[in-house]
């Protein structure tokens, strides 16, 4: 990885300086492009913006699946000054236009279907096609506390929060977790985490483009045979993913499908918790290291790491465990009043990093909860073992964690208690047969004779109200809610309920 100098525009560090012969990235779509085409795309979009009369310094919203036009647009955002805030198409457009909305964005590249583009793009600037560029000038300047990037990620209620990242963040996180990565210019990275993501950002943009390697863009879905094919097509050397698709290829492994990790140096799991016996068969089924991580949106990307099967004290030293800080993080577990706890005590996870956000958009009552401390609350439960290393308890707001993905419980029952056919309801995280995150929406129908009809009722409406990763895996019709003396929901007692049917 090249130096990691004080520059003043990311483009300078991920773009400039590499080898332009050597390709930067692969799509489906534009196929391997260089360097140096990445570089004069980059340019030629920025003088495109200029012609639009983008203003420098506005935030623009770059609706897209992976791919090499997504990381082009972002970083002639940079180039020319301006923040990006990445989204997927999967999402609905009234989430997309919440953003738009609370952005206060003034560009937008939609990526979409010309009728979703229609309904969206009202009132904000779009580059017009056939429109010639002007000269896109040298990089824009940016502090390192400047705004830089936004990153939208649920809030405990289901409500997107947009995340403010600087300049300090990426060389905070380049130092940190990209120093156990140790990538070099001739790895090939694919990771099934979107770019849209914090996880995927880093592991298909700010990673390999600073280490001047490559990167395969995946777009659709990132499920184990897209997964197994892109192995055996690109051969790449890093794989990033979540516990839950790795369970996936493993089961395919088990069916007989040849899985070609030959190409392989390393494989990295974040994103939700990894179970150790899970872990245990990545290493031994792939054939390759494994580093698990943690992190969060608020401090862009990995925090605390463990490589495993490096001794009991360096990986998976029991269940739950996340690892250890990396170079540049401190991690306590605190109390209710922001005191440090002891080993062994569970308590609120703090970070403490230089990767840490500026705060929220238009949120300084929930930035005031989280950024605290000199540091970040990740919403967590964990504790510090006697060993050292960080075992994660659970979510501090009952926030689920699924396939790298927060989902809000509440988001889900507001959908459920909109259906007519339904009188109660209450959606809980649980772990499958694998001992990943799973939810579970309990419901209790109205005609209890009906509940045949009503699971079908619920299983259409959920899919044409939520994006497909907040949907729960499982709907079980109960005849009543289990409550408390004080007549509180008791989420505890539907945990420890084992589901039986599945949607």
């Amino acid at each position: 990885m090249n130096s990691l100098t004080r520059v003043a525009n990311p483009v300078e560090l991920l773009l400039l300086g590499h080898a332009g012969e050597r390709r930067c990235g692969v799509d489906r779509r534009a196929g391997e492009v260089s360097y140096s085409d990445m570089l004069s795309a980059v340019k030629e979009y920025a003088g495109r913006l200029s012609a639009t009369g983008v203003r420098p310094g506005c935030r623009a919203v770059v609706v897209s699946d992976d791919s090499i036009a997504a990381i082009t647009a972002v970083l002639a955002l940079w180039w020319y000054g301006c923040v990006p805030i990445l989204l997927h198409p999967m999402l609905r457009d009234a989430d997309i236009a919440f953003v738009l909305q609370d952005s206060d964005a003034e560009f937008a590249e939609l990526n979409v279907a010309p009728e979703r583009r229609a309904a969206l793009g009202g009132g904000l600037a779009e580059l017009v096609p056939g429109r010639a560029s002007q000269s896109a000038g040298p990089p824009a300047s940016f502090g390192e506390t400047d705004e830089l990037l936004v990153q939208y990620t649920s809030g405990s209620t289901g409500r997107p929060r947009g995340v403010r990242h600087c300049m300090r963040a990426i060389h905070a996180v380049l130092r940190g977790v990209g120093s156990l990565l140790a990538l070099t210019a001739d790895d090939v990275v694919l990771s099934t985490a979107k770019l849209s993501f914090g996880y995927g950002f880093g592991n298909s943009l700010l990673f390999p483009y600073t280490a001047g390697a490559s990167s395969v863009l995946l777009d659709g879905p990132a499920d184990p045979f897209n997964v197994a094919m892109a192995l055996q097509e690109h051969r790449p050397t890093v794989l990033f993913s979540v516990p839950r698709l790795y369970a996936g290829m493993l089961r395919l492994a088990e069916q007989g499908k040849v899985m070609d990790t030959s190409s392989l140096r390393l494989a990295v799991a974040t994103g939700e918790h990894l179970p150790a016996e899970l872990a245990t068969r990545i290493t031994e089924t792939l054939n390759v290291p494994l580093v698990n991580g943690f992190g969060a949106t608020e401090v862009l990307h990995t925090v605390v790491a463990a490589h495993v099967g490096q001794g009991e004290a360096a990986g998976l030293a029991g269940p739950g465990s996340i690892g250890f800080p990396v170079p540049g993080v401190t991690a306590t577990i605190r109390d209710d009043a922001g005191q440090p706890l002891g080993a062994e005590i569970a308590g609120r996870l703090h970070i403490t990093t230089a990767s840490a956000a500026l705060g929220y958009v238009n949120r300084p009552q929930d930035a005031g909860c989280v950024f605290a401390d000199g540091g970040v609350y990740t919403g967590d439960i964990a504790l510090r073992a006697v060993t050292g290393d960080f075992r994660h308890v659970g979510r501090a707001d009952d926030m689920l964690l699924i396939g790298g993905y927060k989902v809000a419980p509440a988001e889900i029952e507001g959908v459920l208690r909109g259906i007519p056919e339904v009188a109660d309801c209450a959606v809980v995280g649980g772990a499958d047969g694998s001992g990943l995150e799973q939810a579970t929406a309990y419901v209790v129908a109205r005609d209890p004779a009906r509940q045949d009809e009503a699971r079908k009722i619920v299983r259409s409406a959920l899919r044409a109200n939520l994006a497909p990763y907040k949907r729960p895996s499982r709907i079980e019709i109960i005849d009543a809610l289990p409550v408390t003396a004080n007549g509180k929901l008791a989420r505890f007692r539907l945990r420890g309920q084992a589901p039986e049917s599945t949607t």
